[in-house]
C-alpha cells in the first residue's frame, strides 16, 4: 500500500523540484501546493479582483477550472500557465491569497480530496501541519536566503537566459519567508515530527541523494 509523503518549507527551497524527483523514483504522484496557491493568484490577478479579497477569491475559486496533470502542467480554464505561474508577482500574489482563511480551507479541501487513496508526495507550508497530519513521513527543508535567491538567479539564467536583480529577488524570499511564518492562517512551521534537511549548503544532487535515503529508511 503506498502512503502519501510531505514535504513542507520555506519559498525557492527546492521543495518541488525535489518532491518531482522523488516521486518519479518511487512511483509516485507529486501534488505541488504552492502552484495551486499561484494559480488563483495568478487568476486574481488576470481577472483584476483583489489578493486580499476574500469572499471575491474564494467566489473565483469556486468558478475555475484548475487542472494538475501528473506530467507537472498546470491548465486553468483551458490555458497552460505551468511557466506563467513562476514570477515574483505571482509568488507574492499567492503569499497574499494564501493568508485568507476561506481559500486556505478551499484548497486544503481539494487536495486532502486528491491524495485520500495515498501515493502522493505534496510540498507547501502547512502540509504536515494541517493537511496531511497524519502523514507517515514528513520532512521539512530549509536554506539560508542567500542560498535559495543564488538558485533562483541560475535558475532564470537556464530558463530564460536573463537574470532580474539580484537584490531584489533575495528582499522578496525575505519578506515571503516574514510573511508565511507570521500569518494567522496555518503560518510555515515545522510540525513536530517532521525531519528537518538544511540544503544551503548542498548540490541539487546531494539534496536529491540526501533527502532519498531519508525516505527508503523511513519505509521499510
Amino acid at each position: 500500500m503506498k502512503i502519501n509523503i510531505a514535504i513542507d518549507g520555506p519559498s525557492a527551497a527546492g521543495k518541488s523540484t525535489i518532491a518531482d524527483v522523488l516521486a518519479k523514483k518511487l512511483g509516485y504522484t507529486h501534488l505541488d501546493t504552492g502552484a495551486m496557491y499561484r494559480s488563483v493568484a495568478y487568476k486574481a490577478i488576470k481577472d483584476c479582483i483583489g489578493v486580499e479579497d476574500e469572499n471575491a477569491v474564494v467566489e473565483m475559486i469556486d468558478k475555475m477550472d484548475l487542472q494538475m496533470n501528473p506530467d507537472g502542467t498546470i491548465i486553468l480554464d483551458g490555458e497552460d500557465i505551468t511557466g506563467k505561474i513562476r514570477t515574483s508577482e505571482i509568488s507574492m500574489g499567492a503569499s497574499n491569497v494564501s493568508k485568507l482563511k476561506n481559500v486556505r480551507k478551499a484548497l486544503v479541501k481539494m487536495q486532502q480530496k486528491i491524495s485520500a487513496n495515498g501515493g502522493y508526495i505534496l510540498d507547501g507550508r502547512d502540509i504536515g501541519t494541517v493537511v496531511l497530519t497524519d502523514a507517515p513521513i514528513k520532512l521539512f527543508m530549509v536554506a539560508s536566503a542567500k542560498a535559495r535567491a543564488d538558485r533562483r538567479v541560475k535558475q532564470d539564467l537556464e530558463e530564460r537566459g536573463i537574470v532580474d536583480d539580484y537584490d531584489a529577488i533575495l528582499e522578496e524570499i525575505e519578506k515571503r519567508d516574514y510573511q508565511d511564518s507570521h500569518r494567522e492562517n496555518s503560518p510555515l512551521r515545522k510540525a513536530d515530527d517532521a525531519i528537518e534537511i538544511d540544503t544551503s549548503d548542498l548540490t541539487l544532487e546531494e539534496s536529491i541523494e540526501t533527502i532519498t535515503n531519508i525516505v527508503m529508511d523511513k519505509m521499510k
